[in-house]
Parts: C-alpha cells; structure tokens; sequence
C-alpha cells in the first residue's frame, strides 16, 4: 500500500510540475485557469452585491439615441453627458434588447462574465503566442479583485474595449495585419483609450510593412471611427468629436487612483497636465529610438531603410509575436503611467498585461511579484490615497524600467515556428 501511494503521488508530482513548468501543457494548465476562474464568476455574480455606477445612465443615453437624438451634445444621463464614441452605442444597442431593455441586470452581469473570460482565454493565447512567461504565471491572472469587480459587478464599457485590443494583438501576432487594425479601429470607436497602442502600433506596422502600408492602416483606423460615426457626423460633427475624442477633458480628482500625492490644485493645472505629456512624449521616443529597434542597427538604419524604399518592408529582422506583444503592451503601459487621471475601471486597461510585462524585466521573480501584488493593492484601495497613488505610480515606473533593462522588444529566444 505505501508503495502504491508513493508511485500515484511521484505521477501526481510530475503532472503538476509539468503542468506548471512544461510549455507542452500550456494549453492544459490555461484551460484549467479558465474553468476555475469561471466558476470563481459565477461565485461572485451569485453571492456579491452588484454596484449601480454608469450602467443606468448608458441605457439611459442609448434611449435618447433610439428616440432618435443625434446631436451628442444633448444625449446625457444621470452621470453626465456621453463621452464615448459611437461604438459604444451600438455595444449597449446590442445589450439593451438582451437585458429586457436594460432591466435584467442578472443577464446583463452573465453577459460580462462571458466577456471577462474571452478576455482571459485571449490573454492566454496571446501569452503562448509571445512565449517567455512560464507556465505558473497563468495562475496569476484570476487573482484581482478589482477586475471581477470592473467586469461583474460595475458593467463599464472599458470591458469590451480591452476584449477587441485583445482580438487585435492576437491578430498582428498572427501577422492579420489588415484584421487587427479593424479590430483595433473597433475598440477605438468604443473608448478612446485605445489610441495608447498606436505609438507602438506604427513601430510594428513600420517594420513589418513599410512606410506606405503603415499610413494606409492609420488611415484605415481613421475609416473605421468614420464608418461607426456616420449618422453622428452627417448630424452634428463638431458636438460628436467634442464629446467623443476629447483630449483635453479634465477628470475630478476625488476619483483619480494615480498622482494623487501631487495635490488637487497642481493636479487639475494645465502647467502639470502638460508635464505629463512631455513626459509620455519623452519616453516614447526613448523606447523609439534606443530600444524598439536595437536589434536591428538602430532606428537610423530602419528609418533610412523605410523611407528609401517606401512601398515595402525594411530589410531589418523579422517582427515576431514576442515583438508585437511586448512593444504594443509597454506602449500602453507607457499611457498609463503619464495619464493624469485614472479610475477604477481604467485598471481593465492592462490588469492582464502586467504578468507578461513584469517578464520582459530581469528582475528576481520575488520582485517581480511584489510589483504586481502592489499595482493590484493601490488599485484596491477605496478612495485613494496619496501613499497607495504613489505606490501606484512607483509600481508602473519600476515596471516600466524593467522592460526598459530587460527586453524591450521581447526575448531574443522566442522566434515563431510553424507549430505555433
């Protein structure tokens, strides 16, 4: 009997050390997260209180819309005025007739339960796609409160955003070039939080198609924002634009969960918000110029390469999922650090993110950890306050700077093979 027992818990022990380190049981180990993590949803749709924030004032907009307004400037709600483009619209559209004209909020919260674990499964793909990150890590992704909260039981529109950023990535991993930029176009048409990627977008597309291809997808994002927008922009152009790509709106400070330590009164000064772009700017360009194009001789040879030869790729090294991956999250995680003001829901942006991020740094693992747990610690603190803000800030910059020393355009070792 003894010896039965120890040969079942020696097989036990390899399975699950396969499991978590084994890239060849990737998908296995990813299945069993995602099954856990859905009934982990379930669990919280059943048992934790749904909080009304913004859900009553969307139905409330898209009401206004059906009733046959088409000037933004006069579709508000009880929260305030529409600030988001037509895309959202159209999503809330969709949900409306689902949910009993906005009423049933059970099948408005399984609804975002499914949304939340396309998210995850997508995550995961693009994850195995970029290689690098061991299996364990996978385990990380159900573990934030916040994003169950910022799924199920709040219902922003952010959650359908991320899901079509994620669709895109995938899709430029896959070389979809054409795809993920009409999927990219589509989670702009929805939030325009999405314009964070593009920086690292056209340093993709640059690479991988040429000067010519890369205006045209630029263009191509434009169309689609056009397309979404039309019955708005035939109407009342200027209100919509307003309202829907505003760059300059200014968030409370009450509810803002990063820079909180400066003050409200630096905060909410035009002097500080152009401090944040100059520095968003500047780091841009350093990762532009120093880094994204390292490998390749520098961003001389690609950019010389590029506009010598405009109507096709640069001969410089292939662009590989790793790349696109890294590249297009650290452009993201870059927007993040210099926004001024962040909310709660803005967490959705890169939660899932940050585990693949935190291993394109060569920090120690127990550090790479700590990082994490303290960006998921002062996204959970409610309000904030100056010293979980600047964790916050501290947390994202330490992230940042690993990526910056480690591999900022992935790691040298994961070149795509035919089997993936």
């Amino acid at each position: 009997m003894p010896q039965t027992l120890g040969r079942v818990w020696r097989i036990v022990s390899r399975l699950l050390l396969s499991l978590l380190t084994d890239t060849a049981y990737f998908w296995a180990l990813a299945a069993l997260v995602i099954f856990g993590d859905a009934l982990l949803t379930q669990l919280i749709i059943r048992f934790v209180p749904y909080t009304e924030i913004d859900w009553e004032t969307y139905i409330y907009q898209l009401e206004l819309y059906l009733k046959g307004e088409r000037d933004y400037a006069l579709i508000s709600g009880p929260t305030g005025p529409i600030v988001y483009p037509a895309g959202h619209i159209y999503v809330h559209r969709l949900l409306y007739g689902l949910t009993n004209f906005g009423n049933n909020l059970h099948t408005a919260q399984q609804i975002y339960g499914f949304i939340y674990m396309v998210h995850l499964a997508l995550t995961c793909a693009i994850y195995r796609k970029a290689g690098g990150v061991p299996n364990w890590v996978l385990l990380l992704l159900p573990l934030s409160k916040r994003l169950h909260s910022i799924f199920v039981l709040r219902l922003f529109n952010d959650c359908w955003m991320v899901v079509a950023v994620d669709t895109a990535i995938l899709a430029y991993q896959y070389g979809a070039n054409v795809l993920g930029t009409l999927l990219l176009g589509c989670a702009l048409s929805v939030k325009m939080s999405a314009l964070l990627y593009l920086p690292g977008l056209l340093v993709v597309l640059f690479k991988r198609q040429g000067l010519l291809l890369t205006l045209l997808h630029v263009v191509g994002i434009g169309l689609v924002q056009a397309v979404v927008g039309h019955e708005f922009l035939l109407h009342a152009p200027g209100s919509y634009l307003k309202s829907s790509y505003e760059f300059s709106r200014v968030f409370l400070y009450k509810w803002t969960v990063n820079w909180r330590f400066v003050g409200e009164d630096v905060f909410l000064s035009s002097s500080w918000a152009g401090c944040l772009l100059l520095g968003h700017l500047t780091v841009l360009t350093a990762f532009g110029f120093c880094k994204w194009c390292r490998r390749d001789g520098g961003v001389w040879v690609v950019l010389s390469e590029g506009f010598s030869h405009p109507n096709r790729a640069p001969q410089v090294r292939p662009v590989t999922a790793d790349f696109v991956a890294t590249v297009l999250m650290t452009s993201n995680l870059v927007g993040i650090l210099f926004a001024r003001s962040l909310h709660y829901q803005f967490y959705s942006w890169y939660a899932l993110q940050l585990p693949l991020l935190a291993w394109r740094s060569t920090y120690p693992v127990v550090i790479k950890l700590v990082l994490l747990a303290v960006i998921e610690y002062a996204w959970n603190v409610f309000p904030s306050t100056s010293v979980s803000s600047g964790m916050l800030c501290i947390a994202n910059a330490a992230l940042l700077a690993g990526t910056w020393f480690g591999y900022p355009e992935g790691k040298l070792s994961q070149i795509p093979t035919k089997s993936e």
